[in-house]
């Protein structure tokens, strides 16, 4: 809030004790009617009496309410009102006019009234421009009922109070409208706030029987739909409070409390005040340590839908590299950092790069820019990587006093809560929302912004529009948020705290994906780090920390390392926790067929659903059908780059929720008091694509999974390139059979058409392979034939083929496994060009069964290193090898590498072309060499130009070439 803005606290310092008392009788009479026991005669029961125990609520509540006015009172006659409560008004006599279309709609509702009723003035708060200003004049009944009628209070609510309001009455309202509630649906659906379908889900649930199961999605719809659909369905509750008891005595409450029922809502929940500083400060922490210390983690495979741990005991340390990387990479993003993850933790090793502690984010030595209006600092990484568990365990640290002590106060905020906001706020409400106990010193807090941190998780999921490069936006005044007080979108909030626009020397926190890192590319972001995920002894960690029985801990993380596949898949926490999910029942089984451990992606998959429906397929009677409606569902996301789903998705899909669906899809629930909003987000987005690719595969018609298959490949962004994978990887029989079991066999039809697809796609890509883009293209087709795990597919489609150029694109793991696998079965492919592809010795290491199989092999420009080159030479020595040429400039060979080399060509008789250019060779190896070249007879010319040889050594080896007429030697 800007200083010395005048907020009426004077007005409402001299206000009568009398209206105090008056508003203080409306809150008792409230909790009255909220407490059992204590309900009145016309709501057709017995009134009684109240025991002890209500009587000391009522009472303790009094004088709560009571010490509370007695200490705003205080507040306000030593000058400072407007600190104390922020707005410097009394709560209930804040009115907010901010509203939409709607509100000037009922407004006639109060002139009517105007004129029918003698009229006094009285003091109550307006709303000029933005702010609340200072008491003006307004009219109000003169008769003996002085309380505003709900149609009059929905012309004064603003959007984000009925918001408020509905929140907090939800749990309420879904018993109150029950007996009614496909009425009330029908009435949305007339104002077209419902479609046809939700009415009708709304409706099928109360011809069930389930009654309270339809008020509670007639809700849940509502609250997706927005401020309008939440307005008309006040509105429609005042048409029908006569029919319905329930919701009578709810309305009658509300109208009781007047326009802002904010003070009664605090009340409810047993909020006391706390107007010192350190007595905030100790509750907040107290409240974040306790949301913070247990960690949740969905089980699927066990009786137990999720297992909680202590937060201390799970969490297993990340790698953070203050730095990130290759911002324009447009592919997979779950594959984009895989991809160079090798080479990046070796140099993270070596110290090229700097590893950040989460504890550092704002420490000035990794600032890239100095501002004094605060840091602003980014965190990115892949999906599962481990961003919200680290901001959970920030958020935890703070509040144990373990980290960032100069930061009195911590406000986290999760965009995918953020976005159930739907009309105008301010970041005042934002945190009262999840955190009432500030209400009485926010001024204070604003003083001091230098001691503010503001976590922002999930950027990617948000559904607002944040534009940091649009220059307009600091003039636009609809998008200006110039202080906390300031009703404005959630958007602009978010961008005004990066910006340092308000509260400015605040810190602010934000974390995302690599893809929406562009929106953050003209932020004023000091630090911009990165998480790698686990580096070294940290997957074997995980795996220990995960099961309890270490011996099975043991023998899953042996079998993800010694499969190339799954071992580079685990550097993803997200990645880990489907391996030991899905591998740990292979291991812990008396009788053990390791015959049938996964090996691909898909098999990995396939296991991970047949586990669900083993474990849920019984509660669901048409269990393929719903498993194929819920796939449906996921494809149509993976088209829309959609991780979210809502109760109106579900419903679109014809479908429930139940326990089996908690096996695909986590219940989300929101950070309220009494509100429960649910949205839907499967455990990962590699389980949203497998689940979409199994549902096209078996309900396409099979002579359109061709157009399917092409459309989806011929998209630039990689939205499909997991799930053509999984597509392909569907045709093995292998994977099939897995669930078979459940889902009945796999049309051999579509099988047969999956496969000539690859076939086809193999061909095409390898005649179109000469730019990196046809090459990345390439090299996703032999993904799917790798995934498929058919050799003989293999052997049709590169029989043929002589060469395969990879230059210039950055290898995984992964991709060399890939690689070497459809190698293998071909004897055709003479010449394979891996330079510059950032390869590293694990990468190397899963080539190596296909290298002495190629006669040209270009390994130049990777950093290979002694353990590197010591693969080559065992290619070299096998009694096939074909080798005839090899480039190995700057692959970090040393004096003993080449030793070895040397040694292993002593037994090669193929060898013509020998690069070892831009290495670090010395005096020390030119005996080595000149063994080499007297004794290979077949050598015809060897490069060692841009080394360390002494002019002698360079004499010495030119001098070699007098000896063999023909040979070349250049250095």
């Amino acid at each position: 809030m800007a200083e010395g803005g005048n907020w009426g606290g004077d007005s409402v310092a001299s206000t009568s004790k009398k209206q105090k008392v008056g508003k203080l009788s409306k809150v008792r009479k409230a909790i009255k009617r909220f407490l059992p026991g204590t309900s009145s005669k016309s709501d057709g029961q017995n009134t009684g009496t109240m025991t002890e125990k209500q009587s000391r609520i009522e009472s303790r509540t009094s004088m709560e309410c009571e010490a509370a006015e007695e200490e705003r009172e205080q507040y306000q006659s030593r000058g400072i009102g407007d600190v104390a409560d922020g707005l410097g008004t009394d709560p209930s006599d804040e009115i907010h006019h901010d509203r939409d279309s709607s509100n000037k709609e009922s407004s006639s509702l109060i002139q009517e009234a105007e004129q029918q009723n003698m009229v006094t003035p009285i003091h109550t708060t307006a709303q000029v421009g933005n702010k609340t200003e200072a008491p003006v004049n307004s009219t109000t009944r003169m008769d003996t009922d002085l309380t505003p009628t709900l149609s009059e209070l929905l012309t004064q609510w603003s959007d984000y109070q009925l918001f408020q309001l509905t929140k907090f009455y939800r749990e309420r309202l879904k018993q109150a409208i029950e007996e009614r509630v496909e009425s009330l649906g029908f009435m949305m659906t007339r104002q077209g706030n419902f479609s046809e379908q939700e009415h009708g889900s709304v409706a099928e649930l109360v011809v069930k029987g389930n009654r309270r199961d339809s008020s509670t999605l007639f809700l849940s719809l509502v609250m997706e739909k927005g401020s309008r659909a939440q307005r008309v369905m006040w509105e429609s509750f005042v048409k029908m409070q006569n029919e319905l008891p329930k919701l009578e005595k709810i309305l009658e409450e509300i109208q009781e409390l007047g326009p802002d029922p904010q003070e009664y809502m605090n009340i409810i929940r047993g909020l006391s005040e706390l107007p010192s500083h350190m007595e905030v400060q100790c509750k907040h922490k107290e409240t974040l340590r306790t949301q913070t210390e247990t960690l949740s983690v969905n089980t699927i495979l066990m009786k137990e839908k999720v297992k909680v741990f202590r937060l201390l005991d799970r969490y297993a340390e990340l790698t953070i590299i203050s730095t990130v990387r290759d911002r324009s990479l447009v592919e997979h993003e779950l594959l984009a950092r895989g991809r160079d993850h090798e080479e990046w933790r070796k140099k993270c090793l070596r110290r090229e790069l700097e590893k950040i502690r989460t504890d550092q984010l704002f420490q000035s030595s990794f600032s890239r820019c100095k501002s004094r209006s605060g840091n602003s600092a980014s965190v990115a990484g892949v999906p599962g990587i481990g961003k919200t568990t680290m901001v959970q365990k920030i958020v935890h640290d703070w509040a144990t006093g373990k980290i960032y002590e100069h930061f009195p106060f911590v406000f986290s905020f999760k965009f995918r809560d953020l976005n159930t906001i739907n009309c105008r706020v301010n970041l005042r409400e934002l945190i009262l929302e999840q955190y009432p106990y500030f209400k009485n010193i926010l001024g204070e807090v604003w003083k001091n912004p230098e001691g503010l941190l503001f976590i922002f998780d999930g950027l990617d999921e948000f559904k607002g529009r944040i534009d940091f490069a649009d220059s307009q936006r600091d003039t636009e005044p609809k998008h200006q948020c110039p202080d906390p007080e300031w009703w404005c979108e959630v958007s602009d909030i978010v961008y005004s705290l990066i910006q340092h626009k308000l509260l400015p020397g605040c810190s602010v926190l934000v974390t995302t994906r690599p893809t929406a890192l562009h929106l953050l590319e003209e932020a004023k972001i000091s630090v911009s780090a990165e998480i790698l995920g686990f580096v070294g002894e940290e997957r074997k960690e995980y795996f220990t920390r995960y099961f309890e029985d270490q011996t099975v801990a043991a023998a899953v993380f042996k079998h993800v390392k010694e499969n190339e596949i799954l071992y580079t898949m685990s550097y993803n926490p997200s990645y880990c926790w489907i391996l030991g999910l899905t591998l740990g029942p292979f291991f812990t089984q008396t009788q053990r067929d390791l015959q049938r451990v996964p090996k691909t992606i898909t098999q990995l998959y396939c296991y991970f659903i047949y586990n669900i429906l083993k474990n849920h397929g019984r509660e669901i009677e048409n269990l393929r059908e719903v498993l194929l409606r819920v796939g449906q569902m996921a494809f149509t996301g993976v088209s829309e780059k959609n991780i979210v789903f809502t109760d109106g998705d579900l419903i679109k899909y014809n479908l429930q929720p139940s326990q089996f669906l908690s096996g695909f899809l986590m219940e989300l629930l929101e950070r309220e008091d009494s509100a429960r909003s649910v949205v839907y987000t499967f455990p990962h987005l590699t389980i949203q694509e497998f689940v979409a690719a199994l549902a096209q595969f078996l309900t396409v018609d099979p002579g359109n999974i061709l157009k399917l298959l092409s459309e989806a490949h011929s998209t630039t962004d990689g939205r499909f390139e997991v799930f053509l994978r999984f597509v392909a990887g569907l045709s093995s029989p292998r994977s099939a059979r897995v669930l078979e079991e459940f889902l009945g066999p796999f049309p051999n039809e579509t099988t047969c058409r999956v496969i000539d697809w690859v076939k086809e796609e193999v061909k095409c890509q390898v005649r179109n392979a000469g730019s990196v883009y046809g090459k990345r293209r390439l090299l996703n087709a032999l993904h799917y034939l790798f995934e498929s795990q058919n050799p003989a597919l293999a052997q049709q489609t590169l029989g043929s083929v002589e060469t395969l150029s990879f230059s210039n694109l950055g290898l995984t793991p992964i991709d060399c496994a890939v690689l070497s696998h459809v190698i293998r079965p071909c004897d055709t492919i003479k010449h394979l060009d891996l330079l510059n592809c950032r390869i590293q010795y694990e990468g190397l290491q899963r080539l190596e069964p296909a290298l002495h199989k190629c006669q040209y092999l270009g390994l130049g420009n990777n950093d290979l290193g002694h353990s590197g080159v010591k693969l080559v030479s065992a290619a070299l020595r096998n009694p096939y090898c074909k080798m005839q040429s090899l480039e190995l400039e700057r692959v970090g060979l040393t004096d003993s590498g080449a030793e070895d080399l040397v040694s292993a060509l002593c037994t090669n008789h193929s060898l013509r072309e020998l690069v070892l250019s831009s290495n670090s060779l010395t005096d020390r190896c030119v005996p080595a060499l000149r063994r080499l070249i007297l004794t290979l007879s077949s050598l015809q010319h060897i490069w060692l130009e841009e080394n360390k040889f002494s002019p002698t050594g360079k004499k010495e080896l030119r001098s070699l070439q007098e000896p063999r007429p023909g040979l070349r030697v250049t250095v």
